[in-house]
């Protein structure tokens, strides 16, 4: 089970856990609910009103993924917050790649998943995840985001939901018993449950502007997404901010 340390406050769980990791256990998870510079990817801030929303992070130490294979870190800790929102939420919740968590088409979670190498080997994982529950506006320069009580009208117990997800993730990122048939299934469920990937064009844009029409085709270990372009059939093969979808005109 999951060891819990609750912050009166912090600027990042993240940050803390990576400078108390090594004297912790695996399954250590970092919590406050008042985080006051939560970070997302590259570099991007999180919004988080004090005593509303989760914000934690999750200590993985020695995982059994070599690291050219560790996206499927991602793909489990992805769809660990997926399946622990659609206990409440029957539809509608998706992943957009790499690990963002949607409802339609806003933001309801943020996932930031830092990793350190021992050898050759991942010496530790520390997954960030911030779950908007309870927050009802936003007032950040973000255009989609969305709370769990926006969706549903309903308040939570923000510990009961805390511990719910991690054990969802304690759960999905033992990788200790996992065969490549284990994992050939974590991936088809990562896909089945993707943003976007209904075999319909969508738009999309490079970062220097271009946009196109194209189709996910598949997202590769590495977490390197395929997209079929539309105009021309060929397949591009695209990184993480490599490529961004084009939502209700913003680019996200």
């Amino acid at each position: 089970m999951p060891r819990y340390i609750k912050l009166s406050e912090t600027k990042s769980t993240n940050s803390y856990l990576a400078g108390t990791a090594s004297a912790l256990p695996g399954g250590t998870v970092i919590y406050t609910y008042r985080q006051t510079a939560g970070r997302g990817q590259k570099g991007n801030s999180w919004e988080s009103e004090d005593n509303k929303n989760l914000a934690f992070s999750y200590l993985l130490k020695s995982p059994r993924i070599e690291p050219s294979r560790q996206f499927f870190i991602s793909e489990a800790v992805s769809l660990a917050v997926a399946d622990m929102l659609s206990q409440y939420v029957p539809e509608d919740i998706s992943i957009k790649w790499p690990n963002d968590i949607y409802y339609r088409d806003q933001k309801i979670c943020g996932i930031l998943i830092e990793n350190t190498l021992s050898g050759s080997r991942i010496g530790h994982s520390i997954i960030g995840v911030g779950i908007n529950i309870n927050q009802e506006r936003f007032v950040s320069d973000v255009p989609n985001p969305v709370s769990l009580k926006n969706i549903t009208g309903d308040d939570y117990d923000l510990e009961q939901l805390l511990r719910e997800v991690n054990e969802h993730i304690e759960r999905l990122t033992d990788f200790s018993q996992a065969d490549e048939e284990a994992l050939r299934q974590l991936h088809a469920r990562y896909i089945s449950r993707l943003y976007r990937a209904d075999g319909k064009a969508h738009q999309w844009q490079l970062p220097t502007g271009e946009c196109f029409e194209g189709v996910i085709v598949d997202v590769h270990p590495d977490g390197l997404l395929s997209i079929r372009h539309t105009a021309t059939g060929e397949i591009g093969k695209y990184y993480f901010k490599e490529v961004k979808h084009v939502i209700n005109k913003h680019v996200l």
